[in-house]
């Protein structure tokens, strides 16, 4: 049986020119970076050509790139090396409900430590409105925290607004970017962030390496301990091969994004546009909303979301029903519900999330499979009565 992959804002495949990239690295650049002989100069350059890739797909300088384990590090040491570093005896942090764990649970952590917090809501387009987060600006604020792109729903914040807010009020702003890199233009300096955060294996490179900018003159603690590497902000033996790796996904991004966006989105549209023509009470959730181009979140009413994602694998087909990082969670998605969603209708929803390696006929087939696995749950779901009957 065929298999078809429509999870790749869970995790992406490693692209051939990521894997003809690390191969030589991993064979020959053995040398520790730190060190002064030719072997570990060797690395150090491989290391600092990597991070002027990574630098030039957001617009950033090279040593504003901090290297790192990927998207939760990176969160985590923006949250905590701003908050925890700040100088204000009392300290607010301002987030929103629809972040990603590495965010939230980053914030809990912090109300633990006796730093408030306050989630701002977001609307049923789920995109929050810039107003309400100057509104939740305290004497105390120290660090706002929004993401970019949703990871569930690929709805798109209005980061650069929320930025200017951050400024004129003389506070950090921390964007996580983990699912907008590779899928949209990204300008730290156009979008006037102090901290971002991306990581590799949603843009085709290896687990394990992602990156935080900083931007210049951001006082930023250490939440680790031990050497002076990445300019004393991440200790620890620079991961060599996994930054060449998240380079050369830089690379090809920068040369390939605006193609692959409009090919995306293309693919995207049919999808949705297929599965509603052919599946009654189905809908797409933020529909009308600023959408990140690969991401469609669709309910299916009547049914519940897991028994549709194992559906679709015993056809072939993998999907989600909502983030990876809580697969197997017994409540719904706190995103969908802080859209709005009823409990049910959270439950019943499916995230496809395209990537490189899916084409029209992909797509056709899957639509035939959504079709076919909904209209078998329904029929011997107790619950499900058609919206016509």
């Amino acid at each position: 049986m065929d298999r078809f992959y429509f999870d790749n804002n869970a995790s992406t495949p490693v692209s051939p020119e990521v894997l003809d990239a690390l191969a030589p690295v991993l064979r020959e650049v053995h040398g520790n970076a730190s060190s002064i002989h030719y072997y570990g100069q060797t690395a150090k350059q491989r290391l600092e050509a990597a991070r002027r890739q990574v630098a030039g797909l957001i617009h950033a300088d090279p040593q504003e790139i901090v290297f790192v384990s990927g998207g939760t590090e990176a969160d985590n040491l923006a949250i905590f090396g701003t908050v925890r570093y700040a100088t204000r005896k009392r300290k607010h942090v301002i987030t929103t409900e629809i972040e990603h764990p590495a965010v939230l649970g980053a914030c809990a952590q912090l109300e633990r430590e006796g730093v408030e917090v306050t989630r701002v809501k977001v609307g049923s387009d789920g995109v929050v409105c810039p107003d309400d987060i100057r509104r939740a600006l305290r004497p105390a604020t120290v660090l706002i925290s929004v993401m970019h792109a949703n990871n569930e729903i690929g709805t798109i914040q209005p980061v650069a607004e929320i930025a200017a807010i951050a400024r004129e009020a003389g506070v950090y702003f921390h964007s996580d970017g983990v699912q907008a890199v590779g899928k949209m233009p990204v300008d730290v300096n156009a979008l006037g962030v102090d901290l971002y955060a991306l990581t590799g294996h949603k843009i085709y490179a290896p687990k394990g390496q992602g990156a935080l900018y900083v931007r210049k003159g951001t006082r930023l603690g250490a939440i680790q301990f031990g050497g002076h590497h990445e300019r004393d902000r991440r200790p620890g033996t620079e991961n060599v091969p996994g930054a060449v790796a998240l380079g050369a996904a830089a690379k090809w991004i920068t040369e390939n994004l605006e193609a692959e966006t409009a090919r995306l989105r293309g693919l995207r549209d049919r999808l949705e546009n297929g599965i509603l023509e052919r599946v009654p009470d189905a809908g797409v959730n933020c529909r009308n909303a600023p959408r990140t181009p690969n991401t469609s979140n669709m309910y299916f009413d009547g049914i519940d979301g897991e028994a549709l994602v194992i559906a679709l694998d015993l056809r072939g087909f993998a999907v989600s029903s909502g983030a990876a990082c809580s697969s197997g969670a017994v409540e719904p998605s706190h995103v969908l519900t802080a859209i709005g969603l009823p409990r049910e209708r959270a439950r019943s929803c499916i995230r496809f999330s395209l990537g490189r390696w899916n084409d029209a006929a992909q797509v056709d087939a899957l639509i035939e499979a959504v079709a076919g696995a909904v209209q078998h749950l329904r029929s011997i779901s107790p619950t499900y009565r058609h919206a016509g009957k």
